[in-house]
């Protein structure tokens, strides 16, 4: 009785029991306990990942696009397998989304290559979802299809149109400061995110949504549909029918897809839509998972090339459906082609040429500037070195007072996250030229690296109209958030890096320019200090469990805080 079909559909990963027939036979016994007839198992078996949750409003449209998902995948002949993946939510996840990041890709991985399926379609929007489904895809290694959830709605308020997460921000500061009283920042608080979808600004959400056209694993233009329109569902539909023709044809499968031409369109798509700096950490992680190292140093040289061109918040002042009603990504590209590599693959069977040719030229809008004219004259983000980073920090310059990119300033140093709470003490010696720093908030130290690097403007100073003062830290900061803020500094402050030797009192020198980040203390201070530096101890709970992995394996923002084990090994190939 042994099937001598090809291993595909639901004859694909049989589970063991030492008998293959019987394994079959069984599958058989439960698949028509579902329901399902014996045509079930000659069709393609698409499985889609739901990343749903009750927990996840930004997936609040999940259940119509799995309708819409599953007609694609029925017209065109294949049979579609919902099943659950983690589902994680920026302001549902303690201690920060990106600590369960990895987590969620293992699982992801794991659920691909467990599960019969010939190609997979995973519905991702929330900042850290889509990257842990790239990076699942990417070491599963089956045919793959991305499914965005897009952006929500414009919200309004007194005639006012706002945008979670970056109005969030500036109206928070004005109650901070006492401009808005607790019944009006109650009632901005209903207003700043109507509906289903992911944050309406370019924030995370919004940049790996694009991000995900540019590494061709989403249909061209997909990326910025409005969650809540008919477009969205189309969308979903023509994403099943293709996820079919993947199944069909066996590819190309992401590693194809994903190549070192894909994450250079990347990287030129990250700089010129003044993305989040979130970004770059997950194009790392994704491109680590293939083996494609990501240099600091290039992506800066695309910057210098690259204008922001895309005027959206925090660094312009529109929202996404006007970005995806001017044409979107593809429009974007259109800009950029010089730059680009036009013959990069696509999971539509096409190259990034065609995707380009074929955009909308939508005639006087001025949300995708032209390259004549750009929003900022440099590319989004400037990565920086010296000997406060020696392994790079990040600074998003598009989104930064043009005052503060070259300063000079003291040192007023904050322990962590939790001291951080002593910012608005009264009492507290700081002055607007000083440079707040944030220490042992990176992968290891808080852990998992929070959104932290914002660090809000002492209140006594805010109250003196003090917008933006120059902040560094090992934390990262939401794609939503603006200021003169450095990130990412590497090594962390948790490991020994020379962000745990600064003292309240040091100057510091920032030179955006120059590219440069330095703590303007003696080498034989730093060397005295050193010496009696001891590391902090572990955080709480990191002695059992997922905590204890993670301390264990996570790796620096400069490779993207993965774990080491995750890098490309033969045992997922040989499982597909």
């Amino acid at each position: 009785m042994t099937d001598q079909k090809p291993r595909s559909g639901l004859r694909k990963g049989l589970t063991s029991y030492g008998d293959e027939d019987f394994s079959l036979f069984l599958r058989k016994v439960f698949i028509s306990a579902a329901g399902y007839g014996e045509d079930a198992l000659d069709r393609p078996i698409i499985g889609i990942a739901d990343t749903g949750s009750d927990f996840n409003p930004c997936h609040g449209n999940s259940p119509q696009l799995i309708a819409a998902l599953k007609r694609g995948i029925l017209l065109a002949g294949g049979l579609p397998m919902v099943f659950p993946v983690i589902s994680l939510h920026e302001s549902f996840a303690a201690p920060t989304s990106m600590y369960l990041r990895n987590l969620m890709a293992m699982a992801s991985e794991e659920m691909i290559l467990a599960q019969p399926m010939d190609a997979v379609v995973l519905i991702g929007g929330c900042d850290k979802t889509v990257p842990a489904l790239l990076m699942a895809a990417a070491s599963a290694d089956i045919p793959a299809i991305i499914q965005i959830v897009g952006p929500m709605q414009v919200g309004h308020y007194r005639g006012e149109v706002l945008g979670a997460c970056t109005d969030c921000r500036r109206l928070w500061a004005d109650y901070r400061a006492g401009r808005l009283d607790a019944a009006e920042i109650g009632r901005v608080s209903e207003r700043l995110a109507p509906g289903a979808g992911t944050c309406m600004v370019m924030g995370t959400a919004s940049t790996m949504a694009a991000l995900t056209e540019a590494l061709g694993m989403t249909l061209p233009g997909s990326g910025s549909i409005p969650a809540t329109t008919a477009d969205r569902l189309r969308n979903a539909e023509a994403t099943g029918r293709r996820a079919v023709a993947l199944a069909r044809s066996g590819g190309p499968r992401p590693s194809e897809i994903m190549t070192a031409a894909a994450f250079h369109n990347a990287m030129v798509t990250l700089q010129a839509l003044g993305g989040s700096t979130n970004g770059l950490l997950h194009l790392i992680a994704i491109a680590g998972r293939l083996g494609i190292a990501i240099d600091l140093a290039d992506f800066d040289r695309i910057g210098r090339k690259a204008p922001v061109l895309v005027d959206l918040k925090p660094s312009g002042a529109h929202y996404l459906e006007h970005y995806h009603w001017a044409g979107g990504t593809p429009r974007l590209w259109h800009e950029l082609r010089d730059l680009l590599d036009e013959i990069a693959l696509n999971v539509a069977g096409t190259t990034l040429r065609e995707a380009i040719d074929a955009a909308e030229d939508v005639p006087g809008q001025t949300v995708i500037r032209p390259r004549a004219a750009p929003l900022k004259p440099v590319g989004a983000m400037a990565v920086l070195f010296g000997n406060l980073c020696p392994r790079g920090a990040l600074i998003k310059q598009a989104a930064a007072s043009p005052a503060l990119l070259r300063h000079e300033g003291r040192a007023v140093v904050f322990e962590s996250t939790q001291d951080v709470a002593r910012i608005d003490d009264p009492d507290l010696d700081v002055a607007e030229s000083d440079i707040l720093v944030l220490r042992h908030a990176g992968p290891k130290g808080a852990p998992g690296m929070p959104e932290a690097g914002y660090l809000p403007i002492p209140r006594n100073l805010l109250r003196q109209g003090v917008k933006d003062m120059v902040r560094i830290s090992d934390a990262r900061m939401s794609g939503t958030a603006f200021g003169t803020i450095v990130l990412h500094v590497t090594p962390e402050a948790a490991v020994g890096g020379p962000l745990a030797l600064v003292e309240t009192g040091d100057r510091i020198r920032l030179d955006v320019e120059a590219r440069r980040l330095d703590l303007l203390v003696s080498e034989a201070e730093l060397t005295r200090r050193k010496a009696e530096w001891t590391p902090p101890a572990a955080p709480t709970g990191s002695d059992r469990g997922y905590a204890r992995l993670f301390q264990d394996a996570v790796l620096q923002a400069d490779e993207g805080c993965d774990f080491d084990f995750l890098r490309p090994r033969k045992a997922a190939a040989d499982r597909r």
